[in-house]
């Protein structure tokens, strides 16, 4: 019976940690970091224990009736513990580097408040087991979100924000008009493995395209499809553990992990290629991952560049869910896992570069990997496997991505995707070449010592952690557990007949 209420104690880590980090007066820093390390290290181990029961076939659902002809359900199924994983993974990491980070800063307790209350959201995202109880926590994930955006209180803050809510409320209110619509012709959706429309009458076709246009615009602003991704660069005046929740974790990534259950557990890849709705998003998708790239070429601020690879690399993931063919579904899949590794350690470099040296513009980065190496090696790892270099992770996501595109007879993917890992390396390279082959050209704009280590303990510990799942996910691709054996198991699942 306990375990059956497994989905519920992994959201209530987050929860209710959130409703006491709210109350805890500012000055309790030692009780917060305990609370706050407490439920990271929990969720962890709630996590892995429902990934372990779910591999062996153990079905976790909660299911209460909110509505009539709704329910609220929460199910773990091999698509939850994919987002959960990653998000349980990287929270422990990111509120690591937010504790160093917010050190001696204002607000310490709304912010990790609502930090908490964001990866609840995320949790409860992750787990949804119908549209209804997705689009709760999909609006409840851009309240909590908004105050972490606006947290320095500056009058650009401020305005990030106002862009931030006007994209996502718009996105949420075509969210809400898709589920109507199909609520209207199906009543409930539940999320079910191969799809649940299969039944639906030929005569209600029209509908049902209507339908999905407006869920995946309505994900696709927080996934930063093009058009809908220009809140994601106002967005990077938060500060630097915010850019990685946004980029790796959470925004993101639940635009991203909507599009992937809409088009495989709503409509079911076969149905969805029966509709002819792939070849519009495919479409979509190939076009934000060159543009998302010619734009990064153009920033000279470093967070500003990592948001704008952020709009290109999210958008694999729309491409392998729009290949029909398990090879890209897994190249898509995986992509989720190893993009949000990689690009949280960039944004945690980003951060040690910031609060260490002062430097924010890429042109300043001159030399930095001799006064920072250990930095500057996760950066050059987190570089290397967004461009596809081998045995990295992102590697992993590139092939499968090219096989998918050959299994699905459209060999021409694998040339954007060639230019586009050329673009990577446009962008990429000269950051790198700064770092190490640039003499230091002077004094750093404003530099801050940690005693004997390069940076903060509570910066570095992180940083090398996710720079060597970096590694690891590309070396051990194979191994039990890791993201690509997952992402192959969930494919089985959805191409049953």
């Amino acid at each position: 019976m306990i375990a059956s209420f497994l989905p519920l104690w992994v959201l209530a880590s987050s929860l209710v940690p959130a409703i006491l980090i709210f109350l805890l007066p500012e000055q309790q820093r030692g009780a917060r970091t305990a609370l706050n390390l407490t439920a990271a290290v929990l969720k962890l181990v709630l996590v892995a224990i429902m990934t372990w029961g779910v591999a062996q076939g153990t079905v976790y659902e909660v299911r209460f009736a909110m509505v009539p002809g709704a329910d609220f359900i929460l199910r773990a199924d091999a698509m939850a513990c994919l987002f959960a994983g990653l998000s349980a993974l990287l929270w422990f990491f990111t509120t690591v580097y937010a504790i160093g980070y917010l050190e001696g800063a204002p607000n310490r307790s709304r912010f990790f408040g609502f930090f908490s209350l964001c990866v609840a959201s995320t949790m409860g995202i992750a787990l949804s087991g119908n549209l209804i109880t997705f689009l709760l926590f999909y609006e409840l994930l851009t309240l909590s979100t908004y105050p972490l955006v606006v947290h320095r209180g500056t009058e650009k803050a401020l305005a990030a924000g106002r862009v931030y809510l006007r994209y996502t409320i718009t996105g949420g209110a075509a969210l809400l008009l898709g589920i109507a619509v199909l609520y209207s012709l199906v009543g409930d959706v539940e999320f079910l493995e191969t799809g649940s429309l299969r039944s639906v009458p030929e005569s209600a076709w029209p509908q049902l395209r209507i339908a999905f246009a407006l869920m995946i615009a309505g994900l696709g602003v927080k996934a930063a499809l093009v058009p809908l991704h220009g809140w994601l660069p106002q967005a990077m005046v938060a500060p630097a553990p915010v850019s990685a929740l946004l980029h790796a974790v959470a925004v993101v990534k639940a635009g991203a992990f909507g599009i992937v259950r809409v088009v495989y557990d709503v409509y079911g890849i076969e149905f969805a290629r029966q509709l002819a709705l792939l070849t519009p998003l495919m479409i979509v998708a190939c076009a934000t991952i060159l543009w998302g790239s010619v734009r990064a070429l153009a920033q000279t601020d470093l967070k500003r560049r990592l948001a704008f690879s952020t709009v290109s690399q999210v958008s694999y993931i729309a491409l392998g869910v729009s290949l029909f063919g398990p090879l890209g579904t897994i190249g898509g899949l995986v992509h989720l896992l190893h993009q949000g590794i990689m690009k949280v350690t960039l944004f945690y470099c980003a951060g040690n570069f910031a609060e260490t040296l002062g430097v924010h513009d890429i042109r300043e980065l001159d030399g930095a990997g001799r006064r920072m190496p250990i930095t500057s090696t996760a950066f050059t790892i987190g570089a290397f496997g967004m461009i596809g270099v081998p045995p990295l992770a992102g590697f992993v996501s590139k092939w499968y991505l090219g096989l998918g595109a050959f299994e699905a007879g459209m060999p021409w993917v694998l040339g954007v995707l060639i230019v586009s890992s050329m673009l990577n390396a446009a962008y990429f390279l000269p950051i790198v070449h700064r770092l190490w082959f640039r003499p230091i050209a002077g004094a750093w704009p404003e530099e801050h010592t940690f005693g004997r280590f390069e940076t903060s303990a509570w910066f570095l510990v992180p940083t090398i952690a996710t720079a060597l799942f970096t590694v690891g996910a590309g070396l051990f691709a194979g191994a039990p557990f890791s993201p690509l054996e997952w992402a192959m198991l969930i494919t089985r699942r959805e191409y049953l007949p």
